[in-house]
């Protein structure tokens, strides 16, 4: 490479770190415009693009990159990282897997790779690539952050808090990492972080509402810990106000969506067009921190089940076919869109774009709890599969709902920033629930009370385990013993035994919840004195 041309790649790479774009843009045409194609001026291009979201056109410059130079694990692992954002996850693990076996020689893209297959799930991978980046840079305190993420979802939790401690001493305002280290464990009066978060909160600037909510979940959980119920209550509201105002969730468009995916049920799959026939696939549905995790632990524990994760690829495969406009893959015009298309088709495309995960496992599980929606469509296109719902307790869902830190990127969770919004959000799931009881057939869509398990776990699990269409095995009642990631918000619960202390939380913040207990009520799902009407 001639000295000016490094020289003008070397001043593009620092204008693109700098999110100088435009000169990082002038810089790389230059380069292409006087030498003619070269691979690291498409890289940075592909880079740049990349930052702009546009993943499509960054995959096209990346290959363009690769065609010049196919030995360059940057490359490779650019790539996976914009193919995963288009959801493309199977063409993403094989680009991770070519660039982590090129053998990156840089922390940044140890890192990148790492990142890649913690979204796909396979952490095993992940923080291998991960303590690889801190090898190669121990001073950057996002590297610390992200090996021990992965090391909390891997269950190794004491690994984990001294990532997350790592990361504070080279980055003591890293706010996620605060907000980790308390989850991790229980916080006491004699060893508590209290002070220092509410002096992080106060220093924020008012505007920074991610760095808020991180912040001030942290010491809503240090609060409940010490049983200061109210004062936790309390600081939830302001750790999400900014996240709210802006967010400005609009209950009628959830409204219109669970009334689309009920209009679309049907008892069965019409006989002139039957849908994929596999009996592999169970979707493990309903509200989040109801026990989805809880669930498919028990049913991950038996040897004849593999699961996969909370998965997208229904849903992206049914925005897909059906080609409606906008940027929502979750809307009311997808749901009724997707009528129109064939089943069969919807069926096999999905157990196509999952075999890589499942293997040959003789059931896989899907734990989204958002395929609530699409119930009607998985039977239609998927006959045989099993359908699981998890049901609690309503004020105890709301209040779990409300306290639960969502990823602020997904915005299908909005309702979570205010409780009353909550309560309606539950409302409108419940009905749904209620249709799917009515509508799909007994022995492919179940239902389970997350209270009916802590209740009889064995009962409830051999149930289950039937319903899935497989022999009992004892080791699904060992579930938190078992190897495996979990990378929900249960991580650390699901990895102790069961225990009924969150059953019944609500009561502790009676007169907060006076809102939600009033449209709960008028609901139908509670009675005046906070008892469920399940069976309503």
């Amino acid at each position: 490479m001639k000295p000016q041309t490094e020289s003008q790649l070397e001043s593009a790479a620092a204008a693109l770190g700098a999110r100088d774009y435009r000169q990082a843009h002038r810089l790389c045409m230059s380069v292409l415009q006087t030498q003619g194609p070269n691979a690291e001026a498409f890289f940075l291009l592909g880079l740049l693009t990349a930052d702009h979201d546009n993943h499509a056109k960054a995959v096209d410059i990346l290959d363009r990159a690769i065609a010049l130079d196919s030995g360059d694990s940057r490359f490779h692992a650019h790539r996976a990282k914009s193919l995963l954002a288009l959801q493309r996850r199977d063409a993403a693990a094989d680009a991770a897997q070519k660039a982590a076996e090129l053998g990156p020689r840089d922390a940044l893209t140890f890192d990148t790779i790492g990142v890649v297959f913690t979204r796909l799930g396979d952490h095993a991978s992940a923080i291998g690539l991960f303590e690889a980046a801190v090898r190669q840079d121990g001073q950057r305190a996002a590297y610390h952050y992200n090996l021990a993420a992965s090391r909390q979802f891997a269950g190794a939790f004491d690994l984990a808090a001294a990532g997350y401690e790592r990361t504070l001493e080279l980055e003591p305002g890293h706010v996620k990492a605060l907000s980790a280290v308390v989850g991790l464990r229980r916080q006491t009066e004699a060893d508590n972080r209290l002070d220092a978060l509410e002096a992080a909160f106060k220093a924020r600037d008012r505007n920074d509402q991610e760095a808020q909510l991180h912040l001030g979940h942290a010491i809503a959980k240090t609060l409940e810990d010490l049983g200061r119920h109210d004062e936790a209550l309390d600081w939830l509201g302001r750790a999400k106000a900014g996240v709210s105002a802006v967010r400005q969730y609009d209950a009628r468009v959830d409204a219109d969506l669970f009334a689309a995916a009920a209009r679309t049920s049907e008892t069965s799959p019409s006989p002139a067009a039957p849908g994929w026939d596999s009996d592999r696939p169970v979707f493990i549905v309903g509200l989040p921190r109801t026990g989805t995790t809880l669930v498919d632990r028990i049913l991950a524990a038996h040897p004849a089940v593999r699961p996969l994760g909370e998965l997208s690829n229904f849903a992206l495969l049914a925005k897909q076919m059906a080609g409606t406009p906008g940027p929502y893959v979750m809307d009311a015009a997808t749901i009724e869109a997707t009528t129109s298309i064939d089943p069969k088709a919807l069926g096999q495309a999905y157990e196509a774009s999952v075999a890589g995960l499942a293997g040959d496992a003789a059931r896989y599980t899907d734990k989204m709890p958002l395929n609530i929606v699409w119930a009607g469509h998985i039977h239609r296109a998927l006959p045989n599969a099993r359908i699981i719902c998890l049901r609690r307790h309503p004020l105890d869902a709301c209040l779990s709902n409300y306290r639960q830190l969502f990823a602020t990127s997904f915005s299908y969770y909005n309702y979570a920033y205010e409780l009353t919004d909550c309560a309606r959000y539950y409302l409108e799931f419940d009905r749904l629930r209620g249709h799917w009881a009515a509508s799909l057939p007994a022995d492919r869509y179940t239902e389970v009370a997350y209270e009916d398990i802590v209740g009889d776990l064995e009962g409830e699990a051999r149930r289950l385990i039937e319903h899935c269409g497989l022999d009992w095995d004892p080791a699904c009642l060992d579930f938190h013993n078992q190897a495996g990631s979990v990378a929900t918000a249960s991580s650390v619960q699901v990895r102790q035994p069961l225990y009924s202390s969150s059953i019944g939380r609500w009561q502790r913040h009676a007169e907060a919840l006076k809102p939600v207990r009033s449209i709960l009520r008028d609901g139908g799902v509670i009675d005046a004195d906070g008892n469920w009407l399940r069976d309503t």
